[in-house]
């Protein structure tokens, strides 16, 4: 059964809301914990739909998972076997990928389906298969998989080049080589909050990381890992959804476990914007009500740039803003796709290419029946439909689901109108 969020529109959020645990810094460090043979302690998991997959998967493979409280797991895998793995939900799940690092450092061969996930745009693997191949890994397309088979002799001297800043590729590198002994350098990588809380984890089971540059690392790893506990950092792509929401329907609400580090060129380009906030401690924000906002360019780029998965949200932003404003995201072409259902909503929005947007503000919004496309286009309806008259129902909240934790009942107690219904 589906299930659907109606919402009544026209009010401004008002209160105090607090950040969970971080979403794609789950996946990693749960990939991670496969490496060890001793318990993997791991602590602030959100409790959302593609995180709880995501063990599921890890149990599929044979490692046992005890919960030690509502959001802290320990996690053995000493008798794991790649070939028990559950394929069908491999397939719902982007963050799978990053299995093949984590299997393959500890097993000669590995096969792997196609990953999952939400359909923002082609979203090949072929920068993980091209660095993996750098490595010498044999990789044997079949029908719906890859099957990985691991070098017998390693080289002395290694360097992978990635294709792009890739954050999923550069901690399946970094995962496949926690137990190689041997040097290798890392170029062209990626350095967000994902890859380092994996860093730190791995550091924590005995891997020597070091951070040559921005975008450089140099890693030897070891031959029997050690285990682990960490308590993930809160999540910014959740704290900026709030934040972005709070400036759309001119609210005035308190953001609690901040994670200022990755928001500070969103949170500059916000106040230059004239949005008016204050940070109150090292891990709070207070967002304040508008009367003038002028929103002219937004676009999406690698850390320490604004977050892609905070583009949707800026997108909304701009429909209540005066003048022309241009949304650039050049990484996945459908990413900008939710920007259909807000046109269907009242806004006047032009694409003039797949990775540009142009929002010509401001619109007055109207509820009405729309569906959410993914994760990030989902939330950003949420944000539409608290802004528009009269009421909207958004479809398809699975979607939403898979990256927020029960995000109608922490919206309810901000002031939102929202409630939950299945067919």
């Amino acid at each position: 059964m589906g299930e659907k969020f109606i919402i009544q529109g026209a009010k401004p959020l008002k209160g105090e809301i607090s950040v969970v645990g971080a979403k794609n810094a789950a996946f990693p460090v749960l990939a991670a914990s496969l490496l060890a043979r001793k318990p993997c302690i791991i602590d602030n998991l959100p409790k959302i739909l593609d995180v709880l997959n995501f063990i599921e998967i890890i149990k599929s493979l044979g490692a046992e998972v005890l919960w030690l409280d509502e959001r802290k797991i320990q996690v053995r895998a000493e008798n794991i076997q790649p070939k028990n793995l559950d394929k069908k939900l491999v397939s719902k799940l982007r963050g799978s990928v990053l299995l093949i690092g984590s299997l393959l450092a500890n097993f000669k061969e590995i096969e792997m389906p196609q990953p999952g996930g939400c359909l923002i745009g082609a979203r090949p693997i072929t920068t993980h298969l091209d660095a993996f191949s750098q490595l010498k890994v044999e990789i044997i397309p079949k029908e719906e998989s890859f099957l990985f088979l691991r070098p017998e002799k390693e080289e002395e001297e290694r360097a992978v080049i990635l294709n792009e800043f890739s954050v999923t590729a550069t901690e399946n590198i970094l995962l496949y080589l926690a137990t190689s002994q041997k040097e290798t350098v890392i170029k062209c990588a990626d350095g967000d909050y994902p890859v380092q809380e994996l860093i730190k984890v791995l550091r924590k089971m005995g891997v020597e990381i070091e951070v040559l540059d921005a975008h450089t690392y140099k890693i030897r790893g070891k031959k029997e890992l050690e285990g682990f506990e960490h308590k993930l950092m809160y999540d910014p792509i959740e704290a900026g959804t709030f934040i972005l929401m709070a400036a759309a329907t001119k609210g005035e609400i308190i953001v609690k476990n901040v994670e200022f580090k990755f928001l500070e060129l969103a949170l500059k380009r916000l106040k230059n914007f004239g949005l008016p906030f204050e940070r109150i401690d090292k891990s709070t924000l207070k967002v304040k009500s508008w009367s003038n906002l002028k929103v002219d360019k937004v676009q999406a780029l690698p850390y320490p740039g604004i977050p892609t998965d905070l583009l949707p949200l800026f997108g909304v932003l701009a429909t209540q803003t005066e003048g022309l404003t241009l949304l650039h995201d050049p990484l996945y072409e459908n990413r900008l796709k939710y920007l259909e259902e807000l046109n269907k909503m009242g806004a006047q929005i032009i694409f003039a290419d797949p990775h540009r947007a142009i929002v010509n503000g401001q619109t007055p919004l109207f509820g009405i029946e729309v569906s959410s496309p993914d994760i990030r286009g989902g939330v950003s309806l949420i944000a539409g439909a608290l802004i528009a008259k009269g009421e909207t129902i958004i479809n398809n909240v699975y979607q939403i689901d898979r990256g927020y934790e029960r995000i109608e009942e922490r919206l309810q107690r901000i002031g939102a109108k929202i409630d939950r219904l299945t067919d």
